[in-house]
């Protein structure tokens, strides 16, 4: 038996704790996939306001296409879930990235826009139903009192995808010439025809591959009563929900509008720039893996609070200052803000009983933060500076941070 609580088992599987290593591995692969898909629309936002001239505000509708398909998708992707199970949940999910990925390929022959935010649509609805199923499944692949240590490990392998991601935008989108409107749409077909092509040869590997199926099971009298109790009633549930909208939102600014911010502050290239948020994804993926070792002595809920005070302070920090003691503190930001969306979720879904596929279906949607922000800071950006806009995460860092200390308790 596996669980999610601290002391309870409210999970069966199917298979004994031996079988969960291949299965743990391929979920795990997920996260490098996905990690991809997300961090090349920090490339996408600097690269179409060059080439079809849009304002920074115009150009985060790649966030809102994107983050804004979770919105739609993850609470279908909970209910498909709970019907059909875990593994089918996957599939689908990989069926719908590669799908995406690959109707980029006809919107860039076509030069739509329209089309191509479409189909990131298509590929977010893919991912909204990953991380629907992945993120639950890695915390129960396991004993329950490592569930956000496992999480954080699996998550830890997202970092490998953001780091990549830029580097392919710096090698094959971006140019070292004004590139025109074809030239431009043209320049993105390759790494997503790429992207297709693997995810659908990783949806084969898991149509073939043995995967234990999580079934939700109340096994005594107070495990029962536990699940039955209304879902919104689980305060920590509600605070966390709200804490990823939050996360996600802020993630979703910081993230895509680095380069611009980078090129604002010391001046560079694109190509510099895009290589800088690289690295910054090198420190997120190494703060993943330093801070999973450091749940080890510390509390994840108390070291979420601590991480996000100390964003509040680099945030506040890079919006004073110029040059490239502000690029280098925005950079800090990944290292902290590495543990955060896995940290909230392990907190927001933990005893939820019979309540957990659904209970993550709704933190996944509050990943539409990522949609709303972005556009907000962009527009604060375009009438002022990107320094100013940066005073729009703070607040939602200090939200963070009480939901780390205090919000985040399972009330009995």
């Amino acid at each position: 038996m596996a669980s999610i609580s601290g002391n309870k088992q409210n999970f069966q599987t199917t298979a004994t704790q031996n079988n969960y290593l291949v299965p743990f591995i391929l979920v795990t692969s997920l996260f490098f996939l996905w990690g991809f898909a997300i961090s090349m629309l920090d490339v996408l936002n600097k690269h179409f306001q060059e080439t079809l001239n849009l304002s920074i505000s115009q150009s985060t509708l790649v966030q809102v296409s994107t983050y804004g398909a979770y919105f739609f998708m993850a609470l279908p992707a909970g209910l498909f879930m709970k019907r059909w199970g875990y593994k089918k949940g996957i599939l689908a999910g990989l069926l719908l990235y590669s799908g995406g990925a690959l109707l980029v390929y006809p919107a860039t022959q076509l030069q739509s826009w329209s089309f191509f935010l479409i189909a990131l649509f298509v590929l977010a609805c893919g991912l909204a139903f990953l991380e629907t199923a992945a993120n639950p499944y890695a915390t129960v692949l396991g004993p329950s009192e490592t569930s956000e240590q496992r999480l954080n490990l699996a998550q830890s392998f997202n970092g490998l995808g953001v780091i990549i991601g830029p580097l392919v935008g710096s090698m094959l989108i971006f140019s070292d010439h004004t590139q025109t409107v074809e030239e431009g749409f043209k320049s993105v077909q390759l790494p997503y025809l790429l992207v297709g092509g693997i995810v659908f040869l990783v949806a084969l590997l898991f149509l073939r591959t043995p995967m234990p199926e999580i079934q939700e099971a109340g096994i005594t009298e107070e495990v029962v009563e536990k699940s039955g109790k209304k879902l919104f009633s689980h305060k920590h549930f509600v605070f966390g929900a709200i804490a990823q909208f939050l996360n996600v939102g802020a993630q979703g600014c910081v993230w895509g509008l680095f380069i611009n911010f980078a090129i604002e502050a010391i001046q560079v290239s694109n190509i510099e720039a895009a290589k800088l948020l690289s690295i910054g994804m090198l420190i997120f993926m190494i703060g993943r893996f330093a801070s999973t070792f450091l749940m080890r002595y510390i509390k994840p809920n108390v070291l979420l609070g601590m991480y996000s005070l100390i964003i509040v302070a680099i945030l506040l920090f890079a919006s004073q200052f110029k040059g490239e003691a502000a690029v280098y503190a925005l950079m800090a930001f990944f290292f902290f803000q590495s543990i955060t969306f896995p940290t909230i979720f392990s907190l927001g879904v933990k005893d939820l009983g019979s309540h957990t596929k659904i209970g993550s279906s709704f933190i996944i949607m509050g990943i539409v933060g990522g949609a709303v922000f972005p556009p907000i800071m962009g527009a604060i950006a375009d009438n002022s500076s990107m320094a100013t806009s940066l005073l729009l995460p703070v607040a939602m860092f200090a939200y963070i941070a009480w939901y780390g200390f205090s919000g985040s308790k399972v009330s009995k």
